[in-house]
């Protein structure tokens, strides 16, 4: 196999631009067949488990897939639906919203693909795609909101793997974070709003996001502080005091220490000190997963009740809410600044 992608040298008129949105991945079936390659792939990435491969490979393939895989197969099929898996159809349906729009307004100078880090479509593929189809530019949006090694850092690390095969290399860019984007902000203000208009108002906004080992912001990671952002700023958006809402991490995996409060522990202190009605949101997912719908609508809703709390209801993720959309296109745009032509940046304005 030859060391360089090689492509064709004559030039394409006009050079196009190609937006790669990213998120974490899914396996591609609730299965335990399905769930076993996804959970090895997703755990043998040195940015998520920062435990030598020497020592770690055995315990993951000998101890950890073989117990977690159905275990896990079971959750994602309490989420499975009509369309499958819910984080590939509201990404795959944001990449679909967001070419739209972008089409409409900039004609055809733009591509849009999707890809997941982990799990099918890859970042390979969707990376060959978008230079087959002539993109000499590329901007590469992770669809994580605070930048984490984790996530941000390893989407980097898969399209800058690719890249390094590549004879002829696009130019690239990538969105760090927009942790503190006011449209991003505004969104999700907006979806509780709307979830308060509809479902009623709890007594309490519990904000929840994915957790990292606490050592990795001990490292550096800005992951902490960008959350702990995120929710000031929300807070603040929708005008909630002190006292009526709270930050803390999910999905706590393994015996370190991770970023606390944690959420499960939350959930049962809330309970236990009066809360009857609580509302959840997970500032830190765009797109509906496993870890919103499975570990907070389920599993976190029946600790709840069970603690003493009466109504959990879980505010969905921004998926295809509009103003998610609208924040979505200001973000591409403001990172395409220089790219696009005069033409092509007024069209349709």
């Amino acid at each position: 196999m030859p060391r360089f992608i090689d492509s064709s040298p004559e030039p394409r008129e006009p050079s196009l631009i190609g937006v790669l949105l990213v998120n974490l991945g899914t396996p591609q079936a609730p299965t335990a067949a399905a769930v076993r390659p996804y959970l090895r792939q997703f755990l043998s990435d040195p940015r998520v488990v920062e435990i030598p491969a020497l020592f770690w490979q055995p315990i993951l393939r000998g101890l950890i897939l073989p117990l977690r895989s159905g275990a896990s197969a079971r959750k994602y099929a309490s989420i499975w639906g009509k369309d499958g898996s819910p984080l590939r159809h509201w990404t795959e349906k944001q990449a679909k919203l967001v070419k739209g729009r972008l089409g409409m307004r900039h004609g055809q100078t733009l591509r849009v693909a999707y890809a997941m880090r982990y799990g099918e479509p890859s970042i390979a593929a969707a990376l060959d795609a978008l230079c087959e189809q002539g993109c000499e530019r590329i901007l590469l949006v992770p669809l994580y909101p605070q930048y984490a090694a984790s996530t941000t850092a390893t989407a980097c690390d898969a399209v800058f793997a690719r890249l390094a095969r590549y004879r002829n290399q696009p130019a690239l860019r990538t969105l760090r974070s927009f942790h503190d984007d006011a449209g991003y902000i505004d969104a999700l203000a907006q979806q509780v709003r709307q979830h308060w208009q509809h479902e009623g108002r709890g007594e309490h906004l519990l904000m929840s996001f994915h957790g990292v080992p606490r050592f990795t912001w001990e490292k550096g990671d800005p992951y902490y502080l960008q959350c702990r952002q995120t929710a000031a700023a929300l807070a603040q958006a929708l005008g909630l005091p002190e006292g009526h809402h709270t930050l803390a991490f999910q999905s706590r995996f393994g015996r370190t220490e991770w970023l606390q409060p944690y959420t499960a522990d939350t959930l049962v202190k809330l309970a236990r000190s009066g809360v009857r009605e609580l509302d959840v949101i997970c500032p830190g997912f765009v797109a509906d997963c496993l870890e919103t719908l499975e570990e907070i609508a389920l599993e976190g809703k029946q600790a709840f009740l069970n603690a003493g709390g009466r109504t959990l209801r879980y505010i969905p993720a921004l998926n295809d809410s509009e103003r998610w959309l609208d924040a979505l296109i200001q973000l591409i745009e403001r990172e395409l600044a220089g790219w696009l032509t005069p033409a092509a940046a007024s069209h349709g304005s």
